[in-house]
């Protein structure tokens, strides 16, 4: 993949997650998933290298950088087939909010644990009742005395079992009606009230999703991050880093994807020459690699203009990057599934576990339906259809 466009220690950054990646790779991920367990090992070897933080404030522990060299490592992880799912959520959502908008007091407690890996974060924004319209969110948080008393219902919530706290997205008693004004609340996994319960589901992975149940959860004034009115404000500075991330998730997973396909390309031998040397197999293959490349400029661009401040193109390049990247990303899986024939479906070759992999970067943290109402309402000017 051509670096040129990025700094010698972004690309110095890259070979040595690559490395890191390799040492692991995906019968390390494979293995973690059959046995039901986390991968420990690769997120406590990933912190300790200083990788997980690279976004956080050097004061807290933190490496100084941004998203781009998060997405850097989520990426390179991806590529070598063991990627971390819980980067999306942990660092780039919880700890981007809480540098952003924490108190003191927050920051002190919560963003050295992120950076170094001890601590870990979830994020709850989505509602059975909900979806994609979080203008529609229930979850409510309403005074008592100096606390909050927080109720409502979330699902699909990555890694609740191995969080010590799940950031969750309500709205004030006094907000149920009208314009959303969202409020985030840390909520310890031990809060009394706070109910989870595993979705079963098809994706194989070992971050498990999660239905939450809040009721009547009772929460310190200081579980509030930033402002009661601030509004959206908050909320996308969390959501931008979650689809440069995903992005990032996409083009890695894709970027596995297709190597395996190559390698198989170059050595598998059926007429006189290896399968690669035929148009039919090569040209989807250099097509799904243009379109990862062509995702990966786009994801760039997305954490440059994160990084830089500004947040409204970051979330117009952000959500293109996302949708590119999982479009890309299911091309991708696709095509190395198919150029392997019958192997691409056996579990020795391990890509047919990612054709519901793949689908994830299509489906969240968005949908690709969501991105085009976004680009044709937001980018175009054309009349809001929803």
């Amino acid at each position: 993949m051509s670096t040129v466009l990025e700094t010698e220690e972004h690309q110095a950054l890259r070979a040595a997650v690559a490395a890191l990646g390799k040492r692991y790779g995906r019968d390390y991920m494979t293995s973690v998933v059959r046995d039901g367990d986390h991968p420990r090992e690769l997120w406590t070897e990933a912190a300790k290298l200083g990788y997980l933080g690279v976004n956080l404030p050097e004061e807290y522990g933190g490496g100084g950088g941004g998203m781009a060299e998060l997405s850097i490592v989520l990426e390179e992880l991806g590529a070598a087939g063991s990627p971390l799912l819980m980067m999306v959520v942990s660092p780039a959502i919880c700890g981007t909010v809480i540098a952003r908008f924490g108190t003191e007091a927050q920051k002190q407690q919560w963003l050295p644990g992120l950076a170094d890996g001890s601590l870990t974060m979830a994020f709850g924004i989505t509602e059975p009742d909900a979806g994609s319209n979080s203008h529609r969110i229930t979850t409510t948080a309403r005074k008592d005395g100096d606390n909050w008393l927080l109720t409502g219902r979330k699902v699909f919530v990555s890694g609740v079992d191995i969080a010590d706290a799940t950031l969750i997205v309500g709205r004030t008693e006094d907000a149920r009606t009208g314009r959303l004004k969202p409020c985030l609340f840390i909520v310890p996994r031990d809060a009394p009230g706070f109910g989870r319960s595993q979705i079963d589901m098809e994706l194989q992975a070992p971050e498990k999703q999660f239905e939450l149940v809040l009721d009547d959860v009772l929460l310190p004034a200081d579980a509030l991050v930033g402002d009661e009115d601030a509004g959206l404000l908050q909320l996308f500075a969390g959501l931008n880093p979650e689809r440069i991330m995903t992005a990032a998730f996409g083009i890695g997973m894709g970027r596995y994807a297709l190597a395996r396909a190559v390698d198989y390309a170059k050595t598998r031998q059926v007429w006189k020459e290896p399968i690669g040397s035929h148009q039919a197999i090569a040209h989807p293959l250099a097509q799904a690699h243009i379109e990862l490349e062509l995702a990966r400029l786009m994801m760039q661009k997305a954490a440059g203009l994160y990084d830089a401040g500004d947040d409204i193109g970051a979330g117009e390049a952000a959500n293109m990057a996302k949708y590119a990247a999982g479009e890309a990303c299911v091309k991708a899986v696709d095509q190395a599934v198919h150029t392997l024939g019958g192997n691409g479906l056996t579990r020795e070759y391990g890509l047919a576990s990612l054709i519901t992999a793949a689908r994830v970067a299509r489906i969240a943290p968005v949908s690709r339906e969501m991105i085009l109402n976004y680009v044709s309402h937001q980018s175009l000017g054309l009349p809001k259809s929803y």
